[in-house]
Order: structure tokens, then sequence, then C-alpha cells
């Protein structure tokens, strides 16, 4: 009756056992079956709720869960806090992923999250530019060269012939450190430089923005010249409030968010009326074909995050773990062999000879 606790050794053993790209394929891959059978019958997903706040610093903690029925529960707890990675050479994004036996609501296994919510927004824009981007596209822009654009670059480059990135990003020392930080994966074969701002916007196939522009301050950039069949993953809006795209370039675009009601509070769809925005995610995986015509005009990826994607994230690492024996059972839950008895313990520590301290409350003579 314990809990399956991953550390940080365990997800580097198990990503590095696979490969990062063969991780990345494989989770591009189950996430695209997760969504052409998704059943909202057989898998509840609440829109996320959370706390934002301005003081310590600018910040959001919030709090995304799915049920599978009568299988698991997953709880995802996410920390949004812009200012860490300057401040205290912290990630933007911290989670972490807790896994429930709907049975008994015990806890199953508790992970990272941080990792896999980078990986799985790459996955989750990789699929959806594959039915909405030209499948010969070659430039990617980069508008934030954080974390996200890491998995961005990752992910797309997993599924279309990139030959140039161009990336911009407000602070010089990310532009000139993204290159080491994706080498990993990209090897010889890109062609990666800085430029300004609408030079990248102008020079893109496909464009993925993931910036921490605070509430109010947006849009990154004017529309100006866009290529006739530019797809955008919007990545970075995450606040009611806070927007990444001009809104002219979201009217002249088909706009699929990845969880409607969720975008329109807090994701580009802000900034449209409901019958300015296109099919969810969901549908357009399921009905590819139908949106193939999409890949000549403007169009856009609202990408808000969705507990489904953490869930095959999650599911897939845990798979490689019981294939390599990693992680530790840990007894967290407090649990008496008598249910109804939870001082039991105190018990049979007095039977065993030990002794229990007491403690006498209130006054006394």
């Amino acid at each position: 009756m314990s809990t399956l606790l991953l550390s940080q050794k365990d997800l580097h053993d198990a990503v590095g056992h696979v490969g990062i790209s063969r991780f990345m394929d494989l989770l591009i891959e189950r996430l695209t079956e997760a969504l052409a059978g998704y059943d909202s019958n057989r898998t509840e997903i609440p829109i996320r709720a959370g706390f934002h706040y301005e003081r310590p610093v600018t910040g959001l903690i919030e709090w995304m869960p799915l049920l599978a029925k009568q299988e698991s529960v997953l709880m995802k707890i996410v920390g949004y806090h812009p200012e860490s990675p300057d401040k205290l050479s912290m990630p933007t994004i911290l989670s972490n992923l807790s896994k429930y036996d709907p049975l008994t609501g015990r806890l199953l296994a508790l992970l990272d999250g941080t990792f896999l919510t980078a990986m799985r927004t790459g996955a989750a824009s990789a699929i959806a530019s594959r039915i909405l981007a030209r499948p010969d596209s070659r430039a990617l822009g980069l508008i934030g060269c954080g974390a996200q654009a890491v998995t961005q670059l990752h992910a797309l480059s997993r599924v279309f012939p990139l030959s140039e990135v161009l990336i911009f990003d407000a602070d010089e020392s990310a532009m000139s450190s993204f290159a080491s930080r994706v080498a990993v994966f990209t090897g010889t074969g890109l062609d990666i430089r800085s430029a300004q701002i609408d030079e990248v916007v102008a020079g893109s196939d496909i464009l993925c923005v993931a910036t921490s522009v605070g509430i109010g301050e947006g849009p990154v950039f004017k529309q100006d010249q866009v290529r006739p069949w530019l797809h955008v993953n919007a990545v970075g809006s995450d606040f009611p409030g806070k927007v990444e795209l001009p809104q002219p370039l979201l009217l002249k675009s088909y706009v699929c968010p990845d969880v409607p009601d969720q975008a329109r509070r807090e994701g580009e769809c802000q900034q449209l009326l409901p019958d300015q925005i296109g099919c969810d995610l969901v549908t357009i995986v399921k009905h590819s074909e139908r949106f193939l015509t999409r890949q000549q005009g403007n169009t856009v990826f609202d990408s808000t995050g969705w507990a489904l994607e953490d869930q095959v994230a999650m599911e897939l690492l845990l798979e490689f773990a019981e294939q390599l024996g990693l992680g530790s059972q840990v007894q967290i839950e407090h649990l008496s062999k008598d249910p109804r008895d939870p001082y039991e313990f105190l018990n049979e520590a007095t039977s065993n000879g030990e002794v229990v301290s007491t403690v006498r409350i209130g006054g006394g003579a």
C-alpha cells in the first residue's frame, strides 16, 4: 500500500535510456491517439482553477484535474512565476503530477511535471501544426527563447523538414544561449539565427510565440507582413488579460483552441467572439481530413494546456520507469490495520515495549 515516488534522477535515467527524441516521438504518437479516441463520457476534465496573486511576486498556482472513470485520477499542480528565471535561476513553470486510485482515493504515484509540461506542450503544437500548417514548412520562427521554445522546436523538428530557425527574445542572454540549449537534438542540420521580431514574423512558415509578457502588455508583435500560409502556435497566454498575438491576425486566421472554454477565458480567444473561433484540437484530430485545406491560409493553435496531455505524458514516463525498475516505494499515507482506529500505532508501540510520551494539558496542583 505504498506510493511510487519518481525522483529527478529516476526521470533522467528513464529519458536517458529511451533517448530524448524517441521519447518525443512516442509522446506525439500517444497524444495523437488519445485525442483521436477522446470520449468525454469516459474521461472527465474540468477547466483548471487556481490562485493568481501579485505578492510576494506576480504568480499563479493552479490545479488541473482529470478523472479517467474507473481507472485513475490525475492531479497536476502547476506554478507560473515569470520572474523566477532572472531572480532565482529557476524555471518560470514548476509543477508536479500525482496519480490516485478512484476505488480508494489512495495516492499511487508522485512525480515531476515540469519536464513533462514542456514536452507535452511541444507535442501538442506538433500535432496541431501537422494538420494546420503546410507540410513542406521549413522556416520556424520563435518569439520567446525560454524553456517552452526548446520543446516547440524539438517537437516540430520531428514532423517538419525544418532547415531555418529565426529567434527573438527581449532578453539577449536567452537568444545567445538558445543554440547551445537545443544542440542535444538539433545536431548540425539547422540554421539558427537571431533576428529582429518583424523579421521573425515575416520570414516564418510556422511561428511559435511563448513569452512572459505581462497582463495588458500584449500583443508582442504587430501583424505587418506575414506569409499567406503562416501557422502560429500561441503558447504563452495563460492569464485573463494576457495575450501575445495581434487581434487583426486572429481575425484573418482559422483559430483552433485546445480547450474552448479555457481559451476564451485566458488564451488568445479572449480577443474573439464565439463565432470567430474554430473547432477544438480534439475535433481537428478526429477529422483531420476536413481541415487540410486550411493549410493554404493563416491558422492559429491557441494552446492553453490540457490535463489530457499531462495524463499521456505521465503514463508514458511511468511505463518506462516500470520497465527499468525505477522509483522508490514510499509509505506516505497513514494506514492503520484497523481503519477505525487512527491511534493504533500508539497501541502497537506500547505493546512492543516502547515508551510513548504523554503530555498533560491544562493546569492543576
